[in-house]
């Protein structure tokens, strides 16, 4: 299931952020994150994935 996660993430990275963690803080951050740029978010979303 990671393994999708982390496409999703490459794709749109804050619905890998949403499919792991939900509507939480982390999604509002990586939202952000991706506006001010798409690796950002991109690194945020892959962090998220492979921690948990």
């Amino acid at each position: 299931m990671d393994l999708i996660r982390i496409i999703f993430s490459v794709l749109i990275p804050p619905l890998g952020v949403f499919l792991q963690v939900g509507l939480g803080a982390q999604f509002w951050i990586n939202i952000l994150l991706t506006l001010l740029g798409y690796f950002p978010g991109l690194i945020h979303a892959i962090y998220i994935i492979a921690r948990r």
